[in-house]
């Protein structure tokens, strides 16, 4: 697709990790004081990472279930809070404060600027409210719509979407998956973001129906000049929809270029072995094989790169130095080792 004028960055995340501590509970705290071992568990579920995505611009964050992705795009949103580096928005610096287990601290403004929509659209509307109030309560709440206002601006908010405004004083069971999705990206809109995290936002939906939202995104992008982050595990989603793609391995982006570029010439390994899982036209009759081994657990991460076990390259070097990312062409970027620094 063609991407719009890119403007500076709107967001830029500057070496994040998150690691989430599984503290001894007291019978585990006993068993250590009586000889027995029983050590915290830490899972480094985003390791070092560093993105920057520009104003207008649509990024794909990919990658398999476990990786990190939606704990990545859950610190932009402000949901939780890193465990070191920092995000950078327009307004403000986002940094964890220490011992803090909460979502970074961001002015009213920027946490209404970024705004995030889940993969189970039912889990996260409150079963208990009516449309109206799901979509109306945050920007009656904000000031952004007075109360005399309020059912003209969420009329305005489902039609933008594509909901029939007479279905506002239903509950979320009473409408379909899509629907539902429809009322989930409504909520978002209605304080009037500028940056949509979208995690897995399809994947719970049929097929016809992945169609039409992903229509409605592209829509609103360019009515609205939305910036998106859009987190998912089908590239052939992820092609269609991106300017740019960032591979995300074990806490870790591999490799990250514009779209037409990565699908045309990908470079990392991992990349490489993802796009030949893609089901195209012309390999039809291929027999497809899933990539060998299994993915490391975030308890355990291997040392130097986290792809090397499953790697049929790997070498010596790539079990024990990191690699890092480093350009490789016109805005291509890879970790890797067996790639020449061009």
């Amino acid at each position: 697709m063609n991407a719009p004028h890119v403007m500076a960055p709107l967001v830029e995340v500057d070496h994040v990790s998150r690691r989430f501590v599984r503290r001894l509970n007291y019978a585990e705290r006993i068993a250590g004081w009586l000889g027995a071992r029983a050590e915290e568990q830490i899972v480094h579920a985003v390791d070092d990472v560093s993105l920057t995505v520009h104003r207008g611009e649509v990024v794909g964050l990919v990658g398999e279930s476990g990786c990190g992705k939606s704990t990545l795009g859950r610190m932009l949103a402000g949901i939780v809070a890193p465990s070191s580096g920092s995000i950078r928005t327009i307004e403000k610096t986002a940094e964890p404060s220490p011992g803090s287990e909460h979502g970074a601290q961001r002015t009213p403004r920027h946490r209404l600027a970024t705004q995030m929509i889940f993969q189970d659209p039912l889990s996260s509307l409150n079963p208990r409210k009516r449309v109206r109030d799901i979509i109306g309560e945050a920007p009656l709440v904000h000031g952004i719509v007075e109360r005399k206002q309020l059912d003209a601006y969420v009329v305005d908010v489902m039609e933008r979407v594509g909901l029939n405004p007479d279905f506002r004083t239903r509950f979320p069971h009473q409408f379909s998956g899509g629907q539902r999705q429809r009322v989930g990206i409504g909520r978002a809109l209605a304080v009037k973001p500028d940056f949509l995290i979208c995690d897995e936002s399809i994947a719970a939906l049929d097929v016809s129906i992945q169609a039409q939202i992903i229509n409605l995104f592209m829509q609103l992008r360019r009515d609205l000049g939305l910036t998106y982050l859009f987190i998912s595990h089908d590239l052939g989603v992820v092609e269609h929809i991106s300017d740019r793609v960032a591979i995300m391995y074990l806490g870790r982006i591999v490799e990250t270029a514009p779209t037409v570029e990565l699908f045309a010439n990908p470079q990392h390994p991992y990349t490489i072995a993802l796009l030949a899982q893609v089901p195209r036209l012309s390999n039809r009759k291929r027999q497809f094989e899933s990539i060998q081994g299994e993915i490391p657990s975030p308890l355990a991460p291997p040392d130097g790169c986290h792809f090397h076990p499953r790697c049929p390259h790997a070498t010596q070097r790539c079990r024990t130095e990191r690699p890092l990312l480093h350009p490789s062409g016109l805005a291509h970027q890879v970790a890797c080792h067996l790639v020449e620094v061009q």
